[in-house]
């Protein structure tokens, strides 16, 4: 299945009439450090997406760059246990999200899929996020991001 491209999430940021332009970079912006060193923002605004299955539902959870996600935690999301919580595999993220790894949007999804906002991107009001290449980010006010993809805020970091 080919993947989704920096197009689509622009066309879906247009979609939702978001002023938000996808931005394209020389250097890599796969990993959440690279995005925050592209930007020259702090680790904690990149928002990385992250598909998982929950059983056999696919989700995607949107976390903020410094932080680790905690499956036991994504798992009472919905009343299961952390056994039933994976990371989807690169493929698998094509297939349910239209994206692969290191370029997954918060949005623009292939289909429409449930999503998780970690409660530690509250601490900025703008945060960046992948735009569907390893090269793309685009800035959005954490507010919009909550607003644009109806995704549910809860408490998914792990705590240290």
């Amino acid at each position: 299945m080919k993947p989704l491209t920096p197009k689509d999430v622009q066309a879906a940021l247009d979609a939702l009439g978001l002023n938000i332009r996808v931005q394209r970079f020389n250097a890599s912006t796969a990993t959440s450090q690279q995005a925050a060193d592209a930007v020259g923002t702090e680790l904690g605004s990149i928002v990385k997406s992250l598909c998982f299955f929950i059983g056999e539902e696919p989700v995607i959870v949107l976390g903020s760059g410094d932080q680790r996600m905690d499956e036991r935690k994504i798992a009472a999301l919905r009343g299961v246990s952390r056994k039933r919580v994976r990371m989807a595999t690169a493929a698998q993220s094509v297939e349910v999200s239209g994206y692969a790894p290191g370029g997954v949007p918060p949005l623009g999804h292939r289909n429409r899929l449930p999503i998780y906002i970690d409660d530690m991107l509250t601490r900025y009001e703008t945060v960046y996020a992948a735009a569907g290449a390893p090269d793309a980010i685009f800035p959005i006010t954490f507010k919009t991001l909550v607003e644009a993809t109806g995704g549910a805020v809860a408490d998914i970091a792990k705590k240290d």
